[in-house]
Formats: structure tokens, sequence, C-alpha cells
């Protein structure tokens, strides 16, 4: 062994991962590739997918103005399901991008491109976490079971998106608040304009924080020909994103004026402050933005989380207002 060979509980861990995560420093040895495809090692898309279903389980719980025991285990099963399906859908992203993922220094330490798991195993592993998320959703009422099978789409194209269009993004936005649809039905058992509105919201906040993701990337990407809004918008970006906060901010304030209860003044304040608090912290990462810095792009990217959890903290106190 060499004095700059890896030691046990760092060998092939992927560069932005979480330093001293679960994965590579308590998973067994041989499920640590596989756990690295579902990005386990990096929670943060986890918590990205998870919070619009919550936004929509809560909203609709204000809404409906009818919690009940299910509600717990639709809050539960979009946590266990949100994991299982950004796991299948990361996987998948990698099976479609080993070829570009080798030439992006960033990416290039992911379990494809660094040979721990071939594509087939990958597409193996994609499938199997899909079936054990199917047998979730088939718990869920029959509107949501629907949407749920018809999220498959948007998650299977968007590994293509930035091959074709500068808005991949978009495509991102559409899958990742999916839930945000799916959870309001399998609450209600129908879809409504509320939740159509905090879909549209979340698409917004996607475009935000994924802008800034992907200035990580845009030399990487303009070398080897891969679109993204990072690269479309450029040194203008920070003008866009104020246009996304603000979009976030309107349209699931308008969500939550059209959910709250007619005649219960607290449950409306309550539901316009979580826009608001959202917002607030969206302009704190924007005031801390800096594009040249990957570090703290980084930083600002994985900050969503918080923002993402403030609306689910003000629809939960309208609940038992």
């Amino acid at each position: 062994m060499t004095g700059t060979q890896q030691t046990p509980d760092t060998a092939g861990q992927v560069s932005d991962a979480v330093k001293g995560n679960w994965v590579d420093t308590l998973a067994p040895r041989w499920t640590r590739p596989y756990l690295r495809l579902s990005r386990a090692d990096r929670p943060i898309g986890t918590w990205l997918l998870l919070l619009p279903c919550w936004w929509g389980l809560t909203l609709a719980m204000v809404a409906h103005g009818d919690p009940s025991w299910f509600d717990a285990w639709i809050f539960a099963g979009c946590g266990i399901g949100a994991f299982l399906m950004r796991g299948a859908g990361c996987t998948w992203n990698d099976i479609t991008d080993r070829h570009i993922d080798g030439r992006v220094a960033r990416t290039a330490s992911r379990p494809i491109p660094s040979g721990q798991v071939t594509a087939r195993q990958a597409l193996a592993w994609a499938v199997t976490q899909s079936l054990v998320a199917f047998a979730i959703l088939v718990t869920f009422p029959p509107a949501a079971i629907a949407l749920g099978v018809l999220s498959l789409a948007p998650v299977a194209i968007y590994p293509f998106a930035k091959r074709f269009t500068w808005w991949p993004q978009i495509f991102l936005g559409i899958a990742f608040n999916w839930g945000a649809l799916l959870a309001w039905t399998a609450h209600t058992g129908r879809l409504e304009l509320p939740a159509v509105l905090l879909y549209v919201a979340g698409m917004a906040w996607t475009l935000f924080y994924d802008t800034i993701y992907a200035h990580q990337d845009t030399e990487d990407d303009a070398l080897i020909g891969v679109k993204s809004t990072a690269r479309l918008f450029g040194e203008d970006s920070p003008r866009w994103l104020a246009l996304f906060l603000v979009a976030t901010v309107t349209l699931m304030g308008a969500a939550a004026i059209y959910a709250a209860p007619a005649g219960e003044p607290l449950k409306l304040a309550l539901l316009i402050l979580a826009p608001w608090a959202m917002g607030w912290h969206m302009l704190w990462q924007l005031r801390r933005l800096k594009l040249d810095d990957n570090q703290r792009l980084l930083q600002l990217f994985r900050a969503n989380r918080d923002a993402g959890l403030l609306p689910v903290l003000f629809f939960a106190a309208a609940i038992i207002a």
C-alpha cells in the first residue's frame, strides 16, 4: 500500500458528499456504491423532493379541516417514498449520464464512472427502489395512485433535458414538486386548485435553487455542451433568481389564500406567513450569493432544506390554530 492510498472509510466516496456521512462511515462496504447511487450520502435532494409533499398534505388538512390518523401514514409514507424515488431517480440519472459524468470534475467520482458498479447493476437497483416505492403508493387513494404513476414520465425525461433545452431545471421542477399534487390528493381524494398553485410555486423554487447548484459546473458544462439555466443566465443570474423568488412567494401565497377556511382569520394569517418566511430565507440566500465560489454555492443550495421547511411549520400551526 502506498502512502497516498485512500483509507477504507473514504475509499470510493463522492466528491460533493457530506463529509463524515453515515454511508461512508457506517454502512456495510458492499452497500456503499448503491447508497451513493441513491445519493444517501447527500440527503438534501430527499428533502427537496419531500418538502412539497408535506406542503400539499398540511395545506389540504387546513383547507378541509378533517385531519385523521391516515394523514400520519401519508406523512410517513411520503418520507419513505421520497427517499426511495429520489434514489431511483438519481440512479437513473447516473445511468443516462455515465458518459458525461466522467468528464466533469465534480461528478467523476460517482459510482458508475469511477467503476464501483456497472450500468446493469445500477439499473437493477433503480428498479428495486421503484418497486418498493410503488408498494407504498398503492396504500393511497386511487386518484393519488394515478398521479404517482404519472410522475414516472418527468422522472424518466429529466436526465435528457440538458441535452435539448437551456431550461432543464423546469423538467426537474416538474418532477421534484409532484408530491404537492400527490399528497393533497391522498388527503382529499381529488386534485384542487390550491394544490396546483402550490405545485407551480415549487417549480419556481426549483428554478431558484437548482440554478444556484448548476453554477458549480458551468465551465465543465460549456466544454462538453451540457445546457443549464446557470449557463443561460450567466452573470445575470441574480436578477433571474429574484424573479423566481417573487414567483415562489406569490404563487404559494395564492395557494394559501384559496385554501384558507372562510371566517378563520388566524388560520389565514398563518398560511400567508408561510410564503413570507420562505421568501425572506430565499432573499438571505440571494444576498450571500457568489457565482465564482463553489463552496458557497453548495452551502446555499443545501440551505433550501430550511427554506422549504418554513411553510410546513406555518401550515402545521394553522392546522391546530
